[in-house]
């Protein structure tokens, strides 16, 4: 077991509202009249208000080949990672005393938005003092799910390493693999919902001095459980091509959510002899909001349990593998009551289910 002790935020300079994006995208995209009004109501429907970016909108006007999309995630992927692991390892909200980047014994960096040999955790490595015998599990193409699985790697080495620390680092530039030239309804759909998330969460072992260092309550994570959809490959992912990343993206996801998810957190209450009603707060990934809606439904809980999934959905839209830690951290900012119990979910291509089961504790 081990304990979240702080997440870190690095959020991007260009902020930018729903309506703005939705202007944009008829400027940008060459649909006919009936399409774009068939397609346009899209962006009112997703309940989100505005999303923070890397690029600023004249970016999105112009054509880029792969290499510059990728030279520009490898700068500013390091840029804004650094920026949610120094908010990480000094927010005094979390932390007592800050935490020394000497003390970090393992880097797990997820991202699905760029490439980069060597991984991008060598890049910080070079940019902060961090030890040189620093572990590093680099997690690339697990989407939306990153962040949960993510989490729930790093806690199984701290359950095999007690007296360590760990730092999950999630680093999604959505924007970055906007295709112009995509026509396809999956990259409109896209479009109204991914915008750039990075964030850092500190994971302490049970055996380590630095747990001394935690304020107020804050989760313990007990037990994880991975689902993976067998003959799913083509429900969210991309599609590689000679530009970049083409995104795949299913209308059939709110559906798999009311068989698929509900099956495996059946399965996961039935492990750990649970109900819906035992667990105080769902720490949901929100994929969007018929994703939010699909998990409340088959739940039957109060919509409350479910409050800051919506709040960062409406804040700053969907961030990829990023999105989890952005509502964990809202989760972790308000009072919650010792030994009550969260379940962490995130969904992402395979087509796969992350659930974590935390307790809180002071």
């Amino acid at each position: 077991m081990s304990y979240i002790c702080s997440v870190g935020l690095g959020i991007p300079d260009y902020h930018l509202s729903q309506q703005y994006i939705k202007q944009m995208v008829q400027q940008i995209f060459t649909f006919s009249e009936r399409e774009i009004n068939r397609l346009l109501p899209v962006f009112d429907h997703a309940q989100i208000e505005q999303r923070q970016f890397a690029v600023s909108s004249d970016w999105f006007l112009e054509e880029h080949s792969f290499q510059e999309r990728n030279d520009l995630y490898l700068k500013l992927a390091k840029e804004f990672a650094l920026k949610a692991v120094d908010d990480c390892l000094y927010q005094d909200n979390f932390l007592s005393h800050p935490i020394a980047y000497q003390d970090i014994d393992m880097i797990i960096f997820v991202s699905s938005t760029g490439v980069a040999t060597p991984s991008l955790d060598a890049h910080l490595i070079n940019e902060r003092p961090f030890r040189q015998d620093v572990q590093r599990m680099p997690l690339w193409g697990l989407g939306c799910a990153g962040g949960a699985i993510g989490l729930a790697r790093a806690n199984d080495w701290l359950t095999a390493n007690p007296e360590k620390c760990a730092l999950v680092i999630c680093c999604e530039l959505c924007s970055l693999t906007f295709q112009k030239g995509d026509l396809k309804k999956s990259n409109l759909i896209g479009t109204a919902l991914f915008g750039d998330g990075i964030s850092a969460a500190l994971l302490v072992g049970e055996q380590s001095s630095l747990v001394q260092r935690r304020q107020n309550a804050v989760p313990r994570l007990l037990h994880s459980y991975s689902y993976t959809k067998k003959g799913s490959l083509s429900v969210m992912g991309w599609q590689i091509t000679n530009t970049g990343f083409e995104v795949i993206f299913s209308k059939s996801i709110p559906a798999l959510v009311e068989n698929f998810w509900q099956e495996h957190i059946q399965l996961f209450f039935e492990q750990h002899h649970l109900a819906a009603n035992d667990i105080s707060a769902f720490i949901a990934h929100p994929g969007g909001k018929k994703v939010i809606e699909a998990m409340q439904k088959v739940l039957q809980v109060d919509a409350k349990k479910f409050q800051h999934s919506t709040a960062i959905l409406k804040s700053h839209g969907n961030m990829s593998s990023a999105t989890v830690l952005y509502v964990l951290r809202s989760w972790m900012e308000e009072a919650v009551y010792t030994k009550e119990k969260s379940v962490l979910s995130a969904l992402g291509p395979g087509f796969s289910s992350e659930l974590i089961l935390m307790e809180w504790m002071h």
